[in-house]
């Protein structure tokens, strides 16, 4: 068993201070509030800084045994034994999880690369900057209907239905929620949607998994995608894909017919043939896949239901108090994400507010991207924020605007996060 510094095994350390998750504030530190990538806690620091062990020895394989057993719990799956040569990445259920050193980009095109061959028709519907880098990674390697909506609009579900009743696409992928306009997708709906139009339905969930409900059986998605630095809390640069049976005889079928996309580092046949002996194709991201490992360790401890919950409080609180003190808030309002909310600057006010708060507030949040950058911020609510440091970090918000010469109304802030 490797050590780190303090001569603890990477088992213990892993463990260590998963009761202690949230300890009380100190409001002289930073309120860092950005929708990823999120602060780490301390048991993902101390993993990160386990001294280094070999790829491809037993050591590594414990640790993707667990990384692997706690990824089907982020994924909301049928659970494994962290144990490794039992097949930590399957469970009782029609998943396997692989694990992807790189990021979460990384790990949405080895699903597309590999699932579509150039000839397939695939439906992207958008409504913001990420879902249209899921049409962008489509155009790479097959045919796409991009239907782009409004940033921060919901999806027409009726012009859904029209064009699967076509009965010409391959799949339907979405990114689920959509950091960049604060909007989540009626995942659900659009799953019913495929599943009655016997087309598989992919899921971009970097920013949903680990953060609010997402159920891969129950809308029997083919792939669902997670990055480590987001809701789970973990480190950049690694990350995850969840993959059922279809997915994985298609991609078979395609490369037995020497039909496949070229691809040559995120080959998942290659990862397929290591990854039930809980290893990885390419020398591995060893510290990274340890420091996740114990951040899933950590919502395994706090449980889905109850992250999903926090992270839900928070928002609701972020969008009433903001609301309340005259913002506009860009999502529609029925599909208001849970793990940041998009906030519209008052006239006169641009992104040189977001500087002030991060150099005199010491608190940061994230500015908008393409045709709306500098004319929101985005508020995350993800990981492991406490609630404390949410309710400081909106006081401080409130103190920067009013430093502006904004006058703001006087609310009771805690109250809405009581």
């Amino acid at each position: 068993m490797p050590e780190n510094a303090s001569g603890e095994g990477v088992s213990a350390m892993q463990l260590k201070n998963l009761h202690a998750l949230q300890q009380p504030m100190d409001i002289s530190q930073d309120c860092f509030l950005v929708p990823g990538p999120v602060r780490m806690g301390q048991p993902c620091l101390n993993a990160l800084g386990t001294p280094v062990i070999t790829a491809r020895g037993t050591e590594y394989r414990d640790v993707m045994a667990q990384l692997n057993s706690g990824l089907r719990n982020a994924f909301n799956l049928a659970p494994s034994q962290p144990v490794r040569g039992v097949e930590s990445w399957s469970g009782d259920d029609d998943y396997k999880v692989v694990v992807v050193s790189g990021s979460g980009t990384a790990a949405m095109e080895m699903v597309i690369a590999n699932r579509f061959r150039s000839n397939d028709l695939v439906l992207v519907p958008t409504n913001g900057k990420f879902g249209e880098r899921v049409a962008e990674i489509c155009q790479r390697f097959c045919n796409v209907k991009h239907l782009k909506y409004e940033w921060g609009r919901a999806f027409d579900l009726y012009e859904l239905e029209q064009q699967l009743e076509r009965g010409c696409y391959e799949s339907v992928l979405i990114c689920h929620n959509e950091t960049s306009t604060g909007i989540t997708q009626d995942a659900a709906a659009i799953a019913e949607m495929c599943a009655r139009h016997k087309t598989s339905f992919i899921l971009d969930g970097i920013t949903s998994v680990g953060g609010m409900p997402v159920h891969p059986t129950e809308w029997a998605a083919e792939a669902v995608v997670v990055g480590a630095q987001k809701c789970t809390a973990g480190p950049s640069g690694i990350a995850a894909i969840a993959i059922n049976s279809n997915f994985i005889d298609r991609v078979h079928a395609i490369r037995e017919q020497g039909d496949s996309n070229p691809n040559y580092y995120l080959d998942l046949v290659s990862a397929l043939k290591k990854g039930s002996d809980d290893q990885t194709p390419w020398t591995p991201a060893i510290n990274l896949a340890m420091g996740w490992s114990a951040a899933l360790e950590v919502l395994k401890e706090e449980s889905n239901s109850e992250r999903w919950s926090r992270c839900e409080h928070m928002a609701n609180g972020v969008r009433n108090l903001f609301s309340d003190l005259g913002f506009d808030l860009l999502a529609d309002s029925s599909q208001r994400s849970n793990t940041v909310t998009a906030i519209l600057y008052p006239e006169g006010i641009d992104d040189s507010w977001r500087s002030r708060l991060k150099d005199d507030y010491n608190t940061q949040v994230i500015g908008a991207q393409d045709h709306l950058k500098g004319k929101m911020f985005r508020v995350g609510s993800m990981g492991e924020t406490p609630v404390e440091e949410m309710v400081e970090g909106c006081k401080r918000m409130i103190d920067c605007f009013k430093s502006f010469g904004l006058t703001l109304p006087d609310l009771d802030v805690d109250s809405y996060f009581a």
